[in-house]
């Protein structure tokens, strides 16, 4: 098991991973689940070194993506304090895993200089609250936001639980 950048070469199976969790959180959790993403949003993220992957042998297991910034959804972000984890889909023949486990502790040596990790998920998803709190965050509560101009559309007003460990 190893934790990498994503490169250019991983990007259509960053939107098969992405499509096959979106059709989980419909199956799963209807009310909320991920729009498409559009692709210059991942390309940005693997040319920054901002898109990873977990490999098994030779297969992606798992994919997020960081931010070092996120004042949108994070109003006390001042930029330089925290490492924020984004858009985790996990290749479901490793379903059951705990990767989140995995990509904290990958994260809190990542973000050495860093005070927290954050993040954040749409909807009152009990499981996934649960789920995160399993690997170490802290459930910080729900709040609404209101009309976000520069966040997937998934955000616009929507209810947002929000997670966080001290570093």
């Amino acid at each position: 098991m190893r934790i990498e950048n994503s490169t250019e070469k991983d990007i259509s199976e960053i939107f098969r991973l992405y499509k096959l969790a979106t059709e989980f959180q419909k199956e799963k959790f209807p009310e909320n689940q991920w729009p498409e993403f559009d692709q210059t949003l991942i390309e940005y993220e693997i040319a920054g070194n901002r898109q990873f992957k977990l490999m098994i042998d030779d297969e992606i297991a798992c994919v997020w993506a960081i931010t070092y910034s996120d004042p949108e959804i994070w109003k006390d972000d001042d930029g330089v304090s925290a490492l924020y984890i984004h858009r985790i889909a996990t290749n479901p023949n490793f379903r059951g895993n705990n990767y989140v486990k995995i990509i904290v502790d990958w994260a809190k040596a990542f973000a050495q200089d860093k005070k927290y990790i954050r993040m954040d998920t749409c909807g009152e998803n009990k499981k996934l609250i649960q789920h995160y709190k399993n690997g170490g965050f802290d459930f910080l509560g729900i709040k609404k936001l209101g009309s976000v101009s520069n966040l997937p559309s998934h955000y616009q007003n929507a209810d947002v639980c929000y997670f966080e460990i001290k570093l």
